[in-house]
């Protein structure tokens, strides 16, 4: 069983039903494929993406509901089809966070993260109305 560091010196057990996989990879980082989505509460709504072989890195990402109530990205049929996604509420989607160096966060609307509940395969999109959305929309960040 495997076993991934956290900032602090705590480690979480990783179990192979928690293990997401991006066949594909994400943009950028195509070769790796497996990940954890790790959670603390006082970080909340935040949620980490863990690289499973690479602890050291992990993406910041968010529900983008949090962000954008009415966040509707439209899948392609390749997309459905390849995630085996059969009804909207299989799908779960999380979006990468930019901190950027003057404190501003921004979120990706444009290249959501669609994870299949059931199965734990995901796939980074682009979706058909991905104009409507920004690459950078900014996140309210409280003091």
């Amino acid at each position: 069983m495997k076993t991934v560091a956290t900032s602090e010196p705590e480690w979480l057990t990783v179990r192979k039903e928690n293990i997401i996989r991006l066949p594909l990879g994400l943009l950028g980082f195509e070769s790796i494929k497996q990940y954890v989505l790790l959670a603390r509460p006082e970080e909340e709504p935040f949620l980490w993406l863990q690289m499973l072989d690479d602890p050291n890195h992990s993406f910041l990402v968010v529900s983008p509901f949090h962000v954008l109530p009415d966040y509707s990205p439209e899948l392609s049929k390749e997309d459905v089809k390849c995630l085996a996604l059969t009804e909207p509420e299989d799908a779960m989607i999380i979006n990468i966070v930019t901190l950027r160096p003057d404190g501003q966060a921004t979120v990706n609307l444009k290249g959501p993260i669609i994870v299949n509940r059931h199965t734990l395969t995901a796939r980074q999109v682009i979706p058909s109305n991905a104009a409507e959305y920004s690459l950078r929309h900014p996140i309210a960040v409280s003091e």
